[in-house]
């Protein structure tokens, strides 16, 4: 009786948790597509910018430091010094991804190791609950850290702002260079931790657009201050990338939580299956004793003799 009713009790948790799972796993699957469709059309547009700088490219002279971004600030050169590379590491705000922020974590540890074996200063920093969480739990000093929204993909706006700060720094000579470490999405449930040099970007060469060489013809006609919208260009760029790679996480994320909700409903429906099955068992093993005891009652069944 009283296995009985603790799987009695184990099936009515059961059934109560099993809509909730279902809901997530909906809600993942949802969030998993609409990543995936928002990260393509961003990419399309950040290779869409890159396509119109060669063109810019003949008609301003490039002011910066390393020739490679337009500086609007004329400095005198400054002593050399160690390098100073940002490090923006992502992650989730939620759970129920598995490992999902633990590799990321690990991955940009050894990547800070290598940095740091190469004299370089580094400023470390965080974007998700997570793996904030997780660097702060092993001592490790963050500059900045970020929270993700928990409903909705994140945000364009996100990825600008963060951008202009560090193009701000890079112009004034206090930042160097900026890395993005994040687990890009490789199919269903599988990603890998990778390594992006977002600043200095790998700007392209005048007359060229991807791996072949064009010429612009007619020659476009700007009404504008050639290097200013160069520079502009290069900042949507790059913001532009950014927000690509963010949602590519995303879309790696909710695929991983999307394979361990799956499981999960499936196994609970198992479970449901078992204990239901069980309890019938148990309902006619009493029914069975109920009319032995009524028969035995009424004389319809002997005593077996000794």
């Amino acid at each position: 009786m009283e296995d009985w009713e603790r799987a009695q009790t184990r099936l009515k948790n059961i059934r109560s948790v099993q809509p909730i799972l279902s809901a997530l796993r909906t809600i993942s699957l949802g969030s998993w597509r609409a990543a995936l469709s928002k990260r393509n059309g961003a990419y399309r547009y950040a290779e869409r910018l890159k396509d119109m700088l060669p063109a810019l490219l003949p008609h301003i002279r490039l002011k910066s430091r390393w020739g490679q971004l337009p500086g609007r600030r004329a400095k005198p050169p400054m002593p050399p010094s160690p390098e100073r590379i940002a490090v923006l590491v992502v992650g989730s705000e939620r759970g129920l991804c598995g490992t999902f922020n633990a590799a990321v974590v690990w991955h940009a540890e050894q990547h800070l190791v290598e940095l740091s074996k190469a004299g370089a200063h580094v400023e470390l920093m965080a974007l998700g609950t997570r793996v904030s969480r997780i660097f702060r739990r092993r001592r490790q000093p963050l500059l900045w850290s970020g929270a993700l929204s928990v409903t909705a993909l994140p945000d364009y706006r996100l990825a600008l702002d963060l951008t202009r700060q560090w193009l701000t720094r890079y112009e004034e000579r206090n930042l160097d260079a900026v890395d993005l470490v994040y687990n890009a999405y490789r199919g269903t449930a599988r990603y890998e931790p990778t390594v992006v040099r977002l600043i200095p970007p790998a700007l392209p060469a005048v007359g060229r657009v991807g791996n072949s060489s064009y010429e612009v013809w007619p020659p476009p006609i700007i009404e504008t201050d050639p290097l200013e919208l160069y520079a502009y260009f290069v900042e949507q760029w790059i913001a532009t990338s950014l927000y690509g790679f963010l949602l590519d996480s995303a879309a790696a994320e909710h695929s991983a939580r999307f394979q361990l909700l799956e499981g999960a409903t499936q196994n609970a429906r198992q479970l449901i299956a078992e204990l239901t099955l069980v309890l019938q068992m148990a309902r006619k093993h009493a029914i069975t004793r109920e009319m032995q005891d009524l028969a035995a009652g009424a004389g319809l069944i002997g005593t077996r003799p000794k």
